[in-house]
């Protein structure tokens, strides 16, 4: 009763409890401090798929870079988490995520301070939106009528388009629910 959990039941545990993958629960059993770190962030976040994908790309690789072990990373688990559940609730998309990252290692304080500080707030006000890809659609008739005749690749340019003129802070789930109604008239 007194031994730690085995990396064997914590894989089976982490599998069950935070839905990931058998090779994902494998990779951060790889050690105590990182089986510690993914589930202090998963805890935080309710997301173990999503915490998962975090600790295993961005934090792994920004930690090989920098030659640092999980225990001296400079982003905490409650603030990775943090940044995870702005993710979650729309507030920030995984391209904007990345920004908060890079303040977060660099000390920059807290997740909602660095998005406050640098603008990255995701834009999700459907008039102001809805104006953006107004002028987009003016402004690129030809995409507009590609699109109708059937190209698909136009529609893409026209999301590019909207996210260009947003400067990455359109909602992109958003951006293509409002062409697609608007593509339809």
């Amino acid at each position: 009763a007194a031994l730690p959990e085995l990396p064997a039941a914590m894989q089976t545990r982490f599998q069950r409890d935070y839905g990931v993958s058998a090779y994902d629960a494998a990779v951060l059993t790889g050690s105590r401090a990182l089986a510690d770190y993914f589930e202090a962030v998963a805890k935080t976040c309710g997301q173990g798929k999503l915490a998962a994908n975090w600790v295993m790309g961005e934090l792994s690789a920004a930690l090989n870079k920098a030659e640092l072990d999980i225990a001296a990373s400079p982003v905490s688990a409650a603030r990775l988490g943090a940044l995870i559940a702005r993710i979650q609730d729309g507030t920030l998309s995984g391209k904007l995520a990345k920004q908060v990252f890079e303040g977060l290692w660099e000390g920059a304080g807290e997740v909602d301070a660095i998005i406050d500080a640098r603008g990255l707030r995701q834009m999700s006000d459907s008039g102001e939106l809805e104006k953006i890809v107004d002028e987009v659609l003016a402004a690129n008739p030809k995409s507009v009528e590609e699109f109708r005749s059937g190209k698909d690749k136009a529609f893409n340019a026209l999301v590019g388009q909207v996210m260009k003129a947003s400067r990455g802070k359109a909602n992109p789930a958003q951006v293509n629910e409002l062409l697609k109604a608007k593509l339809q008239n």
